[in-house]
């Protein structure tokens, strides 16, 4: 029962001395630009990952998925719940940051190489592809995500920041701000799993499905929009 206090200390520790330093570098004069570019610090040099303090596989996520879950921390549409202990780790990182700042983060994350994850969930695939059946209207069969229902993908994401989130959705800790529409609707969603075991027989089930090339797909949309320049 202490391990999530503990967690919440070491993470609100990091964040504090990392937004100590962001606005060390402001200064006195608040408009003064500075560096964004410390998601490495939790996510890993590589952007795979970071079990020890919660922080999602980044190399690899969809660009207008990062973008939108930049904007909800920083407005206040995620992670402001007390349970959320590492939304609400994030989203002093997350409130500093301009439109332009948003946007520099997600080319420079979506320039990195797509990065493999480690399986460390073991359920029951059997029970875990039929439960995962009334998810893939939205995120499709193979969990490769729809933008246009505002579903990411979730073949190929950490495990284990899948199961904290559902537990976060299903719990109330994750979609329920007014505004957050997308996080209403999985938070309705995670409702029909009935238990724990249900969440983790779904994220063994997500295990067996190959990620998509979503960083392939990110250069051919820039490339497509430099042509229509």
């Amino acid at each position: 029962m202490k391990t999530r206090p503990r967690r919440a200390l070491s993470l609100f520790l990091l964040c504090l001395g990392l937004a100590g330093l962001s606005l060390e570098a402001l200064g006195e004069d608040a408009r003064e630009p500075y560096d964004d570019f410390y998601c490495t610090t939790c996510h890993g040099a590589d952007g795979r990952g970071n079990v020890g303090v919660q922080a999602p596989r980044l190399a690899g996520m969809e660009p207008w998925y990062l973008r939108r879950q930049l904007e909800k921390f920083r407005d206040g549409r995620r992670g402001t719940h007390p349970q959320d202990v590492e939304g609400r780790a994030m989203r002093p990182m997350a409130t500093p940051l301009s439109d332009d700042s948003i946007d520099a983060l997600v080319n420079w994350v979506g320039s990195w190489p797509q990065a493999a994850v480690a399986k460390t969930v073991v359920g029951d695939v059997d029970a875990g592809r039929r439960w995962y059946a009334g998810c893939s209207a939205c995120h499709g069969a193979d969990a490769s995500g729809n933008q246009a229902l505002g579903a990411p993908a979730l073949a190929g994401q950490n495990d284990w920041y899948l199961l904290t989130q559902l537990r976060n959705f299903r719990l109330g800790y994750r979609g329920r701000h007014r505004a957050d529409s997308e996080g209403a609707t999985m938070a309705a969603a995670a409702q029909t799993l009935p238990d724990e075991q249900a969440l983790v027989d779904v994220i063994a089930y997500l295990n067996t499905l190959a990620p998509p090339d979503t960083v392939a797909a990110g250069a051919a949309n820039r490339h497509t929009q430099l042509q229509g320049n």
